[in-house]
């Protein structure tokens, strides 16, 4: 699900047969569209915010699994919605230090570019502006250099 052309390109070069624009209500309409009205078998969610969290509940089946990263900012569920929704939610942080190696390695034997996403260069003392191309849809991610 985005509305960012850039990442769009991107997710197409990766792999993806649909992108979804569409958000809340509407973007769980279009999935359910696009599983046939059934749901998604597992969904990510990786915003933290209220409105992508219960998108990403009501775009499962019943049955299916939310897995999310981080701590959503300020989200409250509502525990008969999600006990009637069937719907596994599994969360917590990223076990990053466990897979560094690997993918470390990974990225020096150039088997993988991680780089691609980043498509905006700033100064670090630009740290704002890389904030704001981001949120503006001016960039898919920002990296500072010293």
């Amino acid at each position: 699900m985005s509305r960012h052309q850039a990442r769009h390109k991107l997710a197409r070069e990766f792999g993806a047969t649909d992108i979804v624009t569409e958000r809340g209500d509407e973007g769980v309409a279009r999935i359910k569209v696009l599983t046939k009205g059934i749901g998604a078998d597992s969904v990510l969610e990786c915003v933290g915010t209220q409105e992508s969290m219960m998108q990403a509940v009501n775009s499962t089946r019943p049955g299916a699994y939310v897995g999310y990263v981080g701590l959503p900012h300020g989200l409250e569920l509502n525990g008969a919605q999600l006990f009637f929704s069937h719907v596994h939610l599994h969360g917590g942080p990223a076990p990053v230090r466990r897979f560094l190696p690997e993918l470390i390695d990974l990225v020096w034997n150039r088997k993988i570019n991680p780089g691609r996403v980043f498509d905006l260069t700033l100064p670090l003392d630009q740290v704002a502006e890389g904030y704001r191309a981001m949120d503006e849809r001016r960039a898919i991610k920002t990296l500072l250099q010293p």
